[in-house]
């Protein structure tokens, strides 16, 4: 599993925008800058559209006053389904969606979860602040909670 001081692996991610679909390496969008990185285990379940994702659309002006320059949310959903969340919960641009459409980045961070019949692989619940693409912050939920990657908690962790 990736860990604090770790360099972000090379990937591939995506996501729905007007241009049609747009490819993303984490490895290189994030190499420059402090970025908040979260994680949620399916778009459109209850905690994930109720809670996790709103609380960083909240909270976005208080993490660049911060020095965050983008807030990114990872699902292992597609790029279509992740653009169709964001528009349903009206999050605007204050939250980038990233695709991981069949999980792989989410296993070459070691945060995988395969929920078999349920859902298959999905990600674990977390959330990471990552400066010139070095973990700086972890925070990896335990199954089924809720309070170590939320938007508050993270907040509270970062130095100006």
């Amino acid at each position: 599993m990736i860990k604090e001081n770790d360099q972000l692996p090379t990937g591939a991610l995506t996501s729905k925008g007007d241009l049609g679909i747009q490819h993303y390496d984490p490895r290189e969008i994030f190499a420059k800058g402090r970025h908040i990185i979260f994680a949620v285990p399916g778009a459109f379940t209850p905690t994930c559209s109720e809670k996790h994702l709103p609380g960083y659309v909240e909270l976005a002006d208080a993490f660049k006053n911060k020095g965050v320059q983008s807030i990114n949310c990872i699902s292992v959903n597609d790029a279509f389904v992740m653009k169709a969340w964001g528009d349903a919960l009206g999050i605007g641009d204050k939250v980038r969606l990233l695709s991981d459409g069949n999980g792989a980045y989410s296993e070459a961070l070691g945060l995988a979860n395969d929920t078999g019949a349920f859902g298959g692989i999905r990600s674990k619940r977390y959330a990471m602040v990552v400066e010139d693409g070095i973990v700086e912050h972890l925070f990896v939920e335990d199954e089924k909670q809720f309070e170590v990657s939320k938007a508050e908690y993270v907040l509270d962790k970062l130095t100006a």
